[in-house]
């Protein structure tokens, strides 16, 4: 029988050592690309069209313990709205910690700031993306998008970056990103965003969470694309709790 390498018990990793685990890279040439998310053993990503309705307690440590670690997190429009996003709110003493050490975290301490792609900039400004923000949301929107729009998110808070004419590529979010030295980027979602990621050859890591559960339906997968790809993944990692939670670590080869 073959022995799979690389199983811990999640009930033996204090916070400290989970985080190690899913630790970035020490050196980086440019943004590492990680998708976080979570499904059932029948690949559902939502239940009634919202994530949440998979999440176990294990996979909301570890979806805790990935924005300590991250730079910037990327969400598309449609996540955000379905899921009613808010900013991101994390340990600073944990945060600093980590970036003391070189795996992720902030050497001030504070959030990351969640990035929104979305191409018409319709969000509102009203809603929780802005107003329970520690760090300003960075929305990242086409030249399409209706100035009084743009205008209004700007003046809730958020940071506003054209980076295409009708649509925004893979390659260009990336570059926003770049720019601003985010480099430990986590992905949060939705599945076309995603995708769009992995289709470009993007995703460097991928996290996922499989909740024990069965869900049916007619729900979608956890990354929708306009054409197939095949891109060879290695298993870094797994990590097993005790109420069947599977949290899977996979980075492109």
């Amino acid at each position: 029988m073959q022995r799979i390498h690389n199983v811990t018990q999640l009930a033996d990793l204090d916070d400290d050592a989970l985080a190690r685990s899913y630790a970035y890279p020490r050196q980086l040439a440019g943004p590492w690309v990680r998708a976080n998310f979570v499904s059932s053993i029948d690949g559902a990503f939502a239940v009634d069209g919202v994530s949440k309705g998979l999440g176990t307690e294990a996979d909301h440590r570890v979806f805790h313990v990935l924005r300590e670690l991250a730079e910037v997190i990327v969400v598309g429009a449609g996540t955000v709205r379905a899921e009613n996003y808010g900013g991101a709110h994390s340990d600073p003493d944990r945060r600093r910690t980590h970036f003391q050490h070189g795996i992720g975290g902030s050497a001030d301490g504070a959030p990351p700031p969640i990035a929104v792609v979305t191409a018409s900039a319709r969000l509102d400004p009203a809603a929780k993306l802005f107003t329970d923000a520690q760090t300003p949301p960075l929305i990242i929107t086409t030249a399409h998008a209706a100035t009084e729009q743009v205008e209004a998110l700007r003046q809730a808070g958020a940071e506003v970056v054209v980076a295409g004419e009708a649509a925004i590529t893979s390659q260009a979010l990336v570059r926003v990103l770049a720019d601003r030295g985010l480099q430990r980027v986590l992905c949060e979602g939705g599945p076309h965003l995603f995708g769009q990621l992995a289709e470009a050859g993007l995703v460097d890591e991928l996290c996922l969470s499989t909740s024990p559960v069965l869900v049916g339906g007619a729900g979608g997968r956890i990354s929708l694309s306009a054409t197939g790809f095949d891109q060879p993944m290695t298993r870094k990692q797994l990590i097993l709790a005790e109420d069947g939670t599977v949290l899977a670590r996979w980075a492109r080869r």
